[in-house]
């Protein structure tokens, strides 16, 4: 089906600005919107329902809307204004879709190896590096993140952009920090916490068996439910003043030391 919508006053026009600006109206409709033909491509490989496209024509072509466009997606075909009112990006693509949102339940979640590697990251709060993180379990292809006690919801126009497309690459799940440490341990994964307090270099230790990483915030670290839960507390060497590093960064370390182990099979 073909539309076109010229006016940024258009009822639904209004509705899709406040998909994009508030989570409690993305978490409430179930609806959020992509922008960027790579991170809608990505969408709809990663079994995302694309309800809709809007585009722009002087940026984005027919083709290239037959690449991402199915037969039964609702296209519109939208204004300068529009388009520039839902753009979230200030570089320029012409293409916004609007998907229906996973739930990401803990229950969901299938490891397809014997041996899985999870990333866990507790409370996070900043779009960018969630972002961050995602890039980096895409990259090391982990077989599960795992978010506890998020502080921002995963449709954020801000961590989409930020993963450039891998909050739909990953498989993602959410929950407390209880029922994560209760699953990890159902599923018989040992938990190695990022941490300060009695902890071993995270060289020494045995990542190729079923693992979990698990990441605090940089601000206050890890809670002490897992630090009392941990197989085993690691820590990164600092050779400088400071004790910390930014919390995507740590993650990348420690997830690429286990693929190392793994001969990132």
């Amino acid at each position: 089906m073909n539309k076109e919508i010229t006016s940024v006053q258009n009822a639904y026009i209004k509705e899709l600005f406040q998909l994009k600006e508030k989570s409690r109206v993305r978490k409430k409709s179930g609806l959020f919107l992509i922008e960027g033909e790579r991170e809608i491509s990505l969408a709809i490989k990663g079994g995302y329902e694309i309800e809709s496209i809007l585009y722009y024509p002087e940026l984005f072509s027919k083709t290239q809307l037959e690449r991402i466009s199915g037969s039964q997606t609702t296209i519109i075909e939208i204004s300068n204004e529009v388009y520039q009112k839902l753009a979230h990006r200030e570089t320029t693509e012409g293409v916004i879709a609007i998907s229906k949102t996973k739930s990401h339940h803990l229950n969901e979640v299938v490891f397809k190896s014997e041996n899985p590697l999870v990333l866990v990251a507790e409370a996070p709060e900043k779009p960018g590096n969630i972002g961050a993180i995602l890039r980096t379990a895409d990259a090391a292809k982990v077989d599960a993140v795992i978010i506890a006690n998020p502080k921002t919801d995963l449709y954020n126009p801000n961590i989409i952009r930020s993963s450039v497309g891998c909050v739909f690459t990953n498989q993602i799940a959410i929950g407390t920090t209880s029922e994560i440490i209760s699953f990890l341990k159902a599923q018989h994964i040992a938990i190695y916490c990022a941490a300060l307090q009695a902890s071993e270099i995270y060289t020494t230790q045995d990542f190729t068996k079923a693992s979990a990483i698990v990441m605090g915030t940089e601000a206050t670290g890890l809670s002490e439910e897992w630090l009392q839960q941990s197989t085993q507390n690691i820590i990164i060497p600092m050779q400088g003043e400071i004790d910390s590093m930014n919390v995507s960064v740590a993650a990348g370390i420690l997830i690429f030391e286990a693929s190392r182990q793994r001969d990132f099979k």
